[in-house]
């Protein structure tokens, strides 16, 4: 597995202001907002004139997101096998709030859960849903996608995803879905004990691998994917009620692949 970069200043507040790491307080989207207002940029979306095609040219710190070339989500097809670890997760601590960020339902971590990749650990700040999915695998779509993303103490980015499909009723997005209507931007309390994990990720955690990027501005570049092979299931009624929170469909398109490695 290829060793990753440090990612920039911007590359790290980005992924703790948007949605593959979405605004963890109301006073730094406050300062987000203003510093938009300020410079007389449009802030990004999903739709209209600040749809993802346009956000390479809404900010020049969002140039990557137009010209980047290992950009996220992709449709994920496996192009090596090769003998993957099993995935090192240590998540004993649990959630501690939940935010509708405008972008996103974000659930926020207490410290101290971590993925550890070559030996180095990365530590769980949150986990977020889109829908439908963003990434697909093998040219799949899903209703609902989840992203637990994971920071190092100086910068470098790990996502894992979790695909769910139509079926048996989750209960721990139940749970979630009991806090909604969530006020925008403004964090609520929200407590997980650390078997929260069994329920929203799957038993079986076989995974595809690839080098990619934030799937929202600045879509910055060498963050590690893990894309689990096994999706998890949720109730329509479930689905619905978190499409119906976010207010939209907030996945990114596919983007090319690039003739990248991707690993199964």
């Amino acid at each position: 597995m290829r060793k990753i970069t440090t990612l920039t200043n911007i590359a790290l507040a980005s992924i703790l202001l948007t949605a593959c790491a979405e605004q963890p307080t109301v006073k730094e989207e406050a300062t987000t907002n203003t510093k938009h207002a300020t410079t007389h940029h449009k802030h990004w979306g999903y739709s209209g004139d600040v749809a993802p095609e346009h956000w390479g040219s809404l900010d020049n710190k969002f140039h990557m997101c137009s010209e980047g070339k290992e950009q996220s989500p992709i449709d994920v097809v496996a192009t090596k096998d090769v003998e993957l670890a099993p995935l090192s997760i240590n998540y004993p601590q649990g959630s501690k709030s939940i935010i509708n960020n405008g972008h996103t339902v974000q659930v926020n971590i207490k410290g101290g859960d971590t993925l550890t990749i070559n030996g180095e650990a990365y530590e769980l700040k949150q986990f977020h849903f889109h829908t439908p999915s963003e990434n697909h695998i093998n040219g799949k779509s899903f209703p609902l996608e989840a992203h637990f993303v994971h920071a190092t103490k100086d910068g470098k980015l790990a996502v894992i995803a979790v695909m769910f499909k139509e079926g048996t009723e989750n209960p721990t997005l139940n749970k979630i879905i009991k806090s909604f209507p969530l006020e925008k931007n403004k964090e609520a309390k929200l407590e997980f004990d650390k078997d929260y994990l069994d329920v929203v990720m799957p038993p079986k955690r076989d995974y595809y691998h690839f080098m990619g990027s934030l799937t929202t501005p600045p879509c910055s570049e060498q963050v590690n994917w893990f894309v689990l092979k096994q999706p998890q299931t949720a109730s329509k009624e479930q689905i619905a009620a978190m499409h119906k929170e976010i207010g939209m469909n907030n996945n990114r398109p596919v983007q090319a692949t690039n003739g990248r490695v991707i690993e199964q």
